[in-house]
């Protein structure tokens, strides 16, 4: 699967997917929001309404040619993870995007409720919303309360108030140091 895809599901974290969308596009990475069903009306955890780019269903999930610079994003919120986590068709895809050498980012409770339906944590770095830790920690993750921690292809982040940072960290990785620099500057987070 390439590109940049944002996976929306009823009671997404408004912040955290919509500054995630905003500082990627400022920094020049096209991203596509994507709804679990083919409903294009997405409703976030605080009633707010948006309509995704497009639908899982109409994804092209062909792996071949997959690398890191192709991410797989998850907002927190709530129930937002757990719908998330609940729908079989996108965990597989996770696993196989992973699998195959994509990149995957989660914050808030995501990082416990979707990325903990990987096997692979043992010793690895990650942040999250504190009470959804314990899934990784089981797993082997080491628990890192900061902002946004990168682990290889994972990219965590701990809550709406990190949803900037969370974003430059997965901007860094798509486009480098320079650019996530510049972002961060245009926004006046100097």
């Amino acid at each position: 699967m390439k590109g940049v895809y944002i996976f929306l599901a009823d009671g997404f974290e408004d912040v955290e997917a919509l500054a995630t969308n905003d500082v990627l596009r400022r920094g020049g990475v096209a991203t596509s929001l994507v709804a679990l069903t083919d409903d294009p009306v997405i409703e976030s955890s605080h009633g707010v309404l948006l309509t995704a780019d497009t639908f899982l269903p109409e994804l092209n999930t062909d792996h071949d040619g997959t690398t890191d610079q192709d991410v797989m994003i998850f907002p927190g919120g709530m129930p937002g993870s757990k719908n998330l986590a609940a729908c079989k068709p996108l965990m597989d895809l996770m696993r196989e995007h992973y699998a195959a050498g994509g990149s995957l980012a989660a914050i808030c409770a995501a990082p416990g409720l979707v990325l903990s339906q990987l096997d692979d944590w043992q010793g690895k770095a990650f942040t999250c919303f504190e009470g959804f830790q314990d899934a990784l920690l089981a797993k082997g993750g080491v628990y890192t309360p900061q902002p946004a921690v990168r682990a290889g292809r994972l990219v965590t982040g701990r809550s709406a108030g990190h949803a900037v940072s969370f974003a430059l960290e997965i901007l860094r990785g798509l486009k480098g140091d320079a650019v996530a620099a510049q972002v961060r500057h245009a926004m006046y987070l100097d």
